[in-house]
């Protein structure tokens, strides 16, 4: 949505964590339509244009956010309806959910059923399946174990100690099936154990079992019933199918689209229908012949000749005159070929499926060449091209495609894919273990140099394929080139056990052991080392063979020395990982196939293909020669030698161990049968699974969401930061970690600081303030660089914008908390600087005070002197109390002007006393023969208790005083002033020189100096009121 650049940026300089971030702050600004979007008369074109894209994308955002809700709310309708019918049968209908109609839905017994039927470890892999799930899977496995030890000669009927895990096996199965059945119900129940087709698999398997254990029967004749019930017991391994989920899985996602793979086989069965019958008309009867080759025709094929027996067809026999050859007499009869003929449509078909898979179609080709005509070839060539070449891949694709579709992964878009992929590396990347470069340039710090040089990495590279290259010669003890050679590659291992010397100088010891690949490189170094020792000291056949395994050893280590090798070895490795049920799958149903042949071939007389090395007379032997068909190496030649009737066998009609014949029927449907599953099928899988697996790890840049580069930077900083090398880090330093990161990665915390608040909130959140992995944070990572609207799955998707919508309200949350502590805190030092400041002022007014009443602290100018002129001319000097007043009003102009000054004079609420100050100057002048009754006017600071007496007296005509205000004492005392020369300092800046009181005729100067000092000390000494509402109002 956002294109070009950003705050004049350009885009591809930008990461991809911001693109991203501002892709969603768009999204959810037009989630909430704010007013810009609106379209207004008077706008220039351009602004037109562009409010028209911005409702565009505001209808679209709307439109994609109606279409998730409506989803989400159908979900949760549909759950909700399901519950409302299960609660509406639960009080209708008496007999729903009651196992067997009986048992209560709360009973006790049913309950402790319940328990035991799903309890569960916690650990990811045993927690796999329940602890009653881990006990079947194992009771079956050694029940498989004991079958593997069956054969026809040493049945389960006739020894005891295969009929014990037989028993083990029914009576564990009977209690698991009674403890389920009461918990869950056998059918119409909502978890009933017979719902789908493994539970009917479960009752079936058990049912056989039972028959069997309870019949036992000694004589089992050969296509019988006994027989049969033999054969279906074989298929108990595929309990495990149902006891094991993701194999259960496994098997929904491949059978789930039946309808199309149905349709697929009626298509090819069709073709060959119509190629068969075609055959039919072409080649029937004439692919015949006499076993004689002296005779064509067919009314000559009868009577005996003499077939000569030879050795070898090179051994020439001397013979004397007249002597023949060894042989013996056979009866001539006019056959078809062995393996295959067109006399009708069932055999042409069984011709034509062998010839589908590739397997003798030159031979069909050759036979009806040689027989009919060579141009009569040209019909295996065209039904090869069509049925092969077409038909039958068209039914692997279509086997891959429903898998996939099923799976999900067909119904993905472009950048689901491209999620999906990107979440299959990172499950595999893993941290690069390697230690940082010490910090001094010493000794070790260039052994690091040495080690971490690409040019050292590829010597060491060389040398191993150096040292591979000397076993292209046997180590024979008696053959002399084998000492040079081995004395070669005892130089090698010195190289490498200096290789390994220097890295772990390098690095440290503990360092050195923290990467795995150098645990390898130690270990197989280790092993040269004791080669080296016991090759001198022994020099023997045994000590070459233990030097050749070491090369060998040391040829595996090459793989992670090279990008390319190592991504290769990991596609290989995740293919393994990925397609581990699949296999396991094949395995078991290998494992049922082989019992069964077991069962139905294990008696066969040996044939072309039926050997002493490949028959059926033991499971192992059936395993090995079923491997040997999924390769698809004559399986058709093993097909139809287990096919043998007389009179080409000796039947029994007693016993199936006592003859050698072979099933037809039996042949036919079990080889066809397990040659489309276990070779069209599952191999098939195997085959997408690898493919899809190499373009994951080779897939462009252009379809990367995150670059190999990326996660290769990521690794180097997380190899900064976790200094201890364990994988995981405290959540405090992923914030380290992420002003570390460059490139796409990077997180600009001048531009993109909201985005950095929301990582570091996200991993305290999700790992409540403890330690993170590397796997953590690297997702976290993964899920910022997408557009998580485009690439999540439905629920994927609302789970991780809930998880983003909590954190975005709790960073703002927090955003808010830590504005308004600052604020706080930004008040409160304001209000303590005032408190300083006022206690400040009151301090100096105290010194100067006390300087001033105090004679030995003021400063004063002959006292004595002026006291006398005092005296003498109090009567005639009136001017000079006016003079005395109007410095009294200069001083309580400097007092105000200071308090403005420090008090921030918006927030101080002051009453100006000029009017007042005027009145008084007025009757000052006026009234000089009164100055008795004035009364110095001063500012009260702290007089908390001439603040209540004059509220007490007032009352509420009398306004309440606030702290800065001026006011008149509440008692005026009759005290003359006069003048004399005196230094006051206010803040050290403002002075008044003349202060002088003109005392009463009858007092002294010292009853007007204790007079003025009690006055100023009940004004000042009172204690301040430091409370915040006082402050709040200055």
């Amino acid at each position: 949505m956002l294109s070009g650049s950003f705050e004049g940026q350009p885009a591809k300089e930008r990461s991809i964590l911001s693109v991203q971030h501002h892709i969603r702050q768009e999204r959810r600004s037009l989630r909430h339509g704010s007013n810009s979007q609106r379209i207004s008369r008077g706008k220039s074109l351009e602004t037109l244009t562009q409010d028209h894209s911005n409702t565009v994308r505001y209808r679209n955002a709307q439109r994609e956010d109606s279409e998730i809700k409506m989803i989400q709310e159908k979900k949760e309708q549909a759950e909700m309806k399901r519950k409302v019918q299960e609660e509406e049968l639960r009080e209708n209908h008496p007999y729903f959910d009651k196992p067997l109609f009986i048992v209560g839905r709360e009973h006790r017994f049913r309950n402790f059923c319940r328990v035991v039927v799903r309890a569960r470890f916690n650990a990811d892999l045993l927690g796999l399946v329940t602890y009653l799930d881990w006990v079947m899977i194992i009771v079956t496995i050694c029940s498989c174990i004991s079958m593997m030890f069956e054969s026809p000669f040493r049945r389960v009927m006739h020894a005891p100690t295969l009929q014990i895990a037989e028993y083990v096996f029914v009576i564990f199965m009977s209690i698991e099936l009674n403890l389920k059945i009461m918990a869950d119900g056998l059918f119409f129940t909502p978890t009933a154990v017979i719902r789908d087709f493994g539970g009917v698999m479960d009752i079936f398997i058990y049912l056989v079992s039972l028959i069997f254990l309870c019949w036992m029967p000694q004589n089992v004749p050969a296509k019988s019933g006994a027989q049969l019930l033999m054969v279906l017991r074989c298929l108990r391994p595929l309990r495990i199918f149902k006891l094991v989920p993701q194999m259960r899985k496994v098997v929904r996602e491949l059978f789930s689209g039946f309808k199309e793979i149905f349709l697929v086989s009626i298509l090819l069965l069709t073709l060959m229908l119509v190629f068969a019958s075609f055959g039919v008309q072409l080649f029937a009867g004439k692919l015949a012949k006499c076993n004689d080759p002296h005779i064509i025709s067919r009314e000559d094929c009868h009577g005996i000749f003499r077939i000569n027996v030879s050795v070898s067809k090179n051994l020439n026999l001397k013979l004397r005159p007249g002597e023949k050859k060894p042989g013996f007499w056979v009866p001539r009869v006019w056959a078809n070929p062995r393996n295959f003929n067109f006399d009708n449509v069932g055999n042409a078909m069984l011709a034509l499926f062998e010839v589908l898979s590739l397997k003798g179609w030159v031979e069909v080709r050759d036979v009806i060449i040689h027989r009919v005509g060579p141009i009569h070839g040209i019909y295996i060539h065209v039904f090869v091209f069509l049925g092969c070449m077409i038909g039958l891949t068209l039914f692997v694709g279509v086997v891959i495609a429903n898998f996939n579709e099923n799976k999900g992964t067909a119904l993905l878009t472009v950048d689901q894919r491209r999620w999906e992929d990107l979440k299959s590396r990172l499950k595999i990347a893993q941290p690069l273990h390697l230690p940082p470069r010490p910090d001094n340039d010493g000794f070790r710090a260039k052994m690091y140099d040495i080690t971490q040089h690409p040019f050292f990495k590829r010597t060491i590279a060389v040398l191993v394929l150096a040292q591979s290259v000397l076993l292209s010669v046997k180590w024979d003890a008696a053959d002399p080139v084998t000492v040079p050679l081995a004395t070669m590659s005892v130089v090698f291992t010195f190289i490498f056990v200096l290789e390994v010397t220097m890295k772990i100088i390098a690095m440290s010891p503990s360092g050195f052991w923290q990467s795995r690949r150098n645990r390898y490189d130690l270990l197989v170094t280790s092993l040269g080392v004791i080669w080296v020792i016991l090759h001198f000291a022994l020099l023997n056949a045994y000590t070459y063979m233990m030097g050749a395994c070491v090369i060998v050893f040391r040829f595996f280590s090459i793989c992670g020395k090279h990008v390319t090798l190592k991504m290769l070895l990991l596609t290989v490795v995740v293919s393994m990982y990925k397609s581990f049920f699949i296999i396991v799958g094949m395995f078991l149903l290998l494992l049922c196939y082989a019992f069964a042949g077991v069962v139905l071939f294990g008696t066969v007389k040996y044939g072309e293909n039926i050997n002493r090395h490949a028959n059926f007379s033991s499971a192992g032997k059936a395993i090995t020669v079923l491997f040997r068909i999924v390769t698809g190496e004559d399986w058709n030649k093993i097909m139809h030698d287990c096919m043998v009737q007389p009179p080409f066998c000796t039947p029994d009609n007693s016993t199936y161990w006592k003859t050698d014949c072979g099933n037809y029927a039996g042949a036919l449907m079990y080889f066809c049968s397990f040659y489309v599953i276990i070779a069209y099928i599952m191999l098939n899988l195997l085959v997408a699974i690898i493919v899809e697996n190499f373009s994951l790890f080779y897939s462009t840049e252009e379809d990367q969401l995150l670059s190999y580069n990326d996660l290769r930077h990521f690794q180097i900083i997380w190899n900064m930061v976790d200094d201890k090398r364990e994988g995981v880090i405290p959540t405090f330093r992923v914030k380290f970690l992420l002003r570390l990161l460059r490139g796409r990665l990077e997180v600009d915390l001048d531009k993109d600081k909201l985005l950095f608040k929301h990582m570091c909130y996200e991993m305290e959140r999700l790992h409540n303030g403890g330690d993170v992995t590397f796997h953590d944070v690297l997702s976290m990572l993964s899920y910022r660089s997408v557009d998580i609207r485009k690439s999540l799955q439905l629920e994927e998707l609302l789970a991780r914008e809930q998880l983003e919508y909590t954190i975005e309200e709790e960073v703002a949350k927090q955003t808010i908390r830590m504005w308004l502590k600052k604020c706080l805190k930004r008040i409160r030092a304001k209000q303590q600087q005032s408190c300083s400041i006022i206690h400040s002022l009151r301090e100096s007014q105290q010194q100067e005070l006390s300087r001033f009443l105090n004679p030995p602290s003021i400063e004063t100018t002959q006292p004595s002197e002026d006291m006398n002129a005092i005296n003498q001319d109090n009567s005639a000097q009136p001017e000079k109390q006016q003079q005395s007043c109007s410095i009294i009003h200069s001083l309580r102009e400097s007092q105000q002007q200071e308090l403005s000054r420090f008090l921030n004079p918006p927030s101080i609420e002051t009453t100006q006393p000029s009017e007042d100050m005027n009145a008084i100057n007025q009757d000052n002048s006026a009234q000089p023969e009164t100055s008795s009754q004035q009364q110095l006017l001063s500012p009260t600071l702290s007089d908390r208790g001439g603040y209540r007496q004059d509220t007490g007296d007032a009352g509420k005509h009398c306004p309440q005083r606030k702290i800065g205000q001026w006011r008149l004492p509440s008692a005026p005392k009759p005290i003359s002033h006069s003048v004399s020369s005196v230094n006051l300092r206010f803040g050290g800046r403002s002075t008044v020189k003349s202060v002088a009181c003109k005392m009463n005729p009858m007092s002294d100067a010292a009853s007007c100096g204790s007079e003025v000092k009690k006055w100023w000390t009940r004004q000042l000494t009172v204690e301040s009121d430091e409370s915040g509402e006082d402050l709040l109002d200055i």
